[in-house]
Protein backbone atom coordinates (compact mmCIF):
# COMPACT_ATOMS: atom_id res chain seq x y z
CA UNK A 1 0.00 0.00 0.00
CA UNK A 2 2.88 2.46 1.11
CA UNK A 3 4.32 1.81 -2.65
CA UNK A 4 1.38 2.34 -4.39
CA UNK A 5 1.06 6.13 -2.06
CA UNK A 6 4.31 7.17 -3.35
CA UNK A 7 3.79 6.14 -6.76
CA UNK A 8 0.72 8.31 -7.01
CA UNK A 9 2.23 11.57 -5.25
CA UNK A 10 5.51 10.68 -7.71
CA UNK A 11 2.90 10.78 -10.61
CA UNK A 12 1.26 14.09 -8.92
CA UNK A 13 4.89 15.77 -8.57
CA UNK A 14 5.55 14.77 -12.65
CA UNK A 15 2.51 15.80 -13.93
CA UNK A 16 2.28 19.50 -11.63
CA UNK A 17 5.88 20.01 -13.42
CA UNK A 18 4.67 19.20 -16.38
CA UNK A 19 1.63 21.63 -16.61
CA UNK A 20 4.00 24.46 -14.97
CA UNK A 21 6.36 23.85 -17.70
CA UNK A 22 3.88 23.73 -20.52
CA UNK A 23 2.20 27.25 -18.90
CA UNK A 24 5.69 28.73 -19.20
CA UNK A 25 6.17 27.53 -22.56
CA UNK A 26 2.82 29.06 -23.11
CA UNK A 27 3.49 32.73 -21.70
CA UNK A 28 6.56 32.95 -23.24
CA UNK A 29 5.63 32.00 -27.14
CA UNK A 30 2.60 34.66 -25.85
CA UNK A 31 5.69 37.35 -25.18
CA UNK A 32 7.43 36.18 -28.34
CA UNK A 33 4.50 37.77 -30.07
CA UNK A 34 4.03 40.36 -28.53
CA UNK A 35 7.77 41.55 -28.51
CA UNK A 36 7.65 40.75 -32.32
CA UNK A 37 4.52 42.39 -33.03
CA UNK A 38 5.41 45.73 -31.42
CA UNK A 39 8.88 45.58 -32.85
CA UNK A 40 7.10 45.09 -36.18
CA UNK A 41 9.26 41.82 -37.30
CA UNK A 42 7.77 38.21 -37.67
CA UNK A 43 8.29 35.45 -35.34
CA UNK A 44 9.63 32.05 -37.06
CA UNK A 45 7.68 28.67 -36.29
CA UNK A 46 5.53 30.17 -34.13
CA UNK A 47 7.47 28.76 -31.30
CA UNK A 48 9.76 29.06 -28.65
CA UNK A 49 12.46 26.40 -27.32
CA UNK A 50 13.42 25.76 -23.94
CA UNK A 51 17.08 26.17 -23.23
CA UNK A 52 17.86 26.21 -19.60
CA UNK A 53 15.89 25.11 -16.27
CA UNK A 54 17.35 26.50 -12.84
CA UNK A 55 16.11 27.13 -8.96
CA UNK A 56 16.44 30.52 -8.43
CA UNK A 57 14.81 32.17 -4.74
CA UNK A 58 12.53 34.75 -5.50
CA UNK A 59 11.98 38.23 -4.26
CA UNK A 60 9.62 36.99 -1.19
CA UNK A 61 12.52 33.83 -0.62
CA UNK A 62 10.47 30.94 -1.92
CA UNK A 63 11.99 28.94 -4.06
CA UNK A 64 11.10 28.70 -7.83
CA UNK A 65 12.13 27.36 -11.74
CA UNK A 66 13.56 29.63 -13.74
CA UNK A 67 13.25 28.75 -17.39
CA UNK A 68 15.18 30.31 -20.35
CA UNK A 69 13.82 30.23 -23.64
CA UNK A 70 15.11 31.01 -27.21
CA UNK A 71 12.89 31.75 -30.18
CA UNK A 72 13.80 33.60 -33.78
CA UNK A 73 12.93 36.60 -35.99
CA UNK A 74 12.85 37.58 -39.09
CA UNK A 75 12.95 41.35 -40.20
CA UNK A 76 11.90 40.99 -43.75
CA UNK A 77 11.68 37.37 -44.30
CA UNK A 78 14.56 36.10 -45.51
CA UNK A 79 17.40 36.67 -42.73
CA UNK A 80 17.22 35.14 -39.19
CA UNK A 81 17.44 36.70 -35.26
CA UNK A 82 17.65 34.48 -32.07
CA UNK A 83 16.29 35.98 -29.13
CA UNK A 84 16.20 34.90 -25.55
CA UNK A 85 13.80 35.36 -22.51
CA UNK A 86 14.20 34.23 -18.89
CA UNK A 87 10.63 33.50 -17.63
CA UNK A 88 11.03 33.16 -13.07
CA UNK A 89 8.15 31.67 -12.42
CA UNK A 90 5.31 33.71 -14.79
CA UNK A 91 7.48 36.67 -15.12
CA UNK A 92 9.82 38.11 -17.51
CA UNK A 93 13.37 38.61 -15.47
CA UNK A 94 15.05 39.14 -19.00
CA UNK A 95 14.98 39.90 -22.68
CA UNK A 96 17.28 40.16 -25.61
CA UNK A 97 15.59 40.49 -28.99
CA UNK A 98 13.96 42.59 -31.12
CA UNK A 99 13.60 45.80 -30.46
CA UNK A 100 10.66 48.15 -30.26
CA UNK A 101 10.88 50.41 -33.61
CA UNK A 102 10.44 53.99 -32.64
CA UNK A 103 7.51 56.19 -33.96
CA UNK A 104 8.52 58.50 -36.66
CA UNK A 105 8.83 62.43 -36.00
CA UNK A 106 5.82 63.86 -37.07
CA UNK A 107 7.54 66.42 -39.19
CA UNK A 108 8.38 63.35 -41.54
CA UNK A 109 4.70 62.70 -41.44
CA UNK A 110 3.30 66.06 -43.34
CA UNK A 111 5.92 66.27 -45.91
Amino acid sequence: MQTLFFLMLAFAAGFAFWSASRAAAERAIALGREACAAAGVQLIDQTVHATGLRLRRGEDGWLRFERSFRFEYSEDGTDRHSARMVLHGDRLVAFTGPAVRPAAPMDRLLE
